[in-house]
């Protein structure tokens, strides 16, 4: 039988396709990449992952189901411990201050994306929410095993990379889909289609992500 999240991925196949050919990806490979468009990434990513880390909060605290709030109590500190360290280590690499920090206004894909993630708990509830998780997790997997067959000649890409190739992070993912197809199990054929409606939407954010970073995207 065909799990859920195996319908997910190909519902958004093209778009994750499109994000594994964009040029920002693709610099990070060839070490082509300004290193602006990283520093802007990096900025933009702190504000997502500060606002992904609460919105796993936020999902946990409208659920009764008490392994389903423990675990995501759990994901959201994880991403405390983990990945948002990593952007912090980049943070010092790269010489990015708490005045450019302050300073940097966050661009209208990443609220937008944010937006997308509350509307989406707020609208349709639990599980087309943690839906609407998933593009972040298992897209960022999939372009990191990727990459990781080539390396980068950049260390700040290849520390990059690396991220997304370990182990620690495949637990993750392998968490988080089945979590998923838990929860598809038990919706309604109308809750699967929200599903499945919030995960095409975030892997679109997913891919206006790169965009934004690669244009380093401005209000006007």
């Amino acid at each position: 039988m065909t799990k859920f999240t195996e319908q997910l991925h190909q519902a958004a196949s093209s778009l994750w396709q499109k994000s594994m050919e964009h040029p920002f990806v693709q610099g990070l490979k060839s070490g082509e990449l300004p290193l602006t468009k990283f520093r802007f990434y990096l900025l933009q990513d702190r504000y997502y992952l500060n606002q992904f880390s609460e919105f796993h909060r936020a999902i946990a605290a409208k659920t009764d189901d008490q392994q389903t709030k423990q675990f995501l109590l759990e994901m959201a500190q994880d991403l405390k411990d983990s990945e948002m360290a990593v952007r912090e280590n980049f943070f010092k690499q790269l010489k990015i201050k708490p005045v450019e920090i302050a300073q940097t206004p966050v661009a209208p894909t990443a609220y937008s994306y944010v937006n997308h993630l509350n509307m989406t708990l707020a609208q349709d509830g639990i599980a087309p929410a943690v839906a609407a998780l998933v593009p972040c997790y298992w897209l960022y997997q999939e372009i990191g095993q990727k990459l990781a067959t080539a390396g980068s000649s950049v260390s700040y890409y290849q520390e990059w990379i690396d991220t997304y190739d370990g182990d620690w992070y495949a637990v993750n993912v392998q968490r988080i889909l089945r979590l998923t197809n838990l929860l598809a199990d038990s919706s309604s054929a109308a809750e699967r289609e929200k599903m499945q409606l919030a995960f095409v939407r975030s892997s679109y954010y997913e891919l206006q992500f790169w965009q934004m970073a690669y244009e380093q995207e401005e209000w006007a």
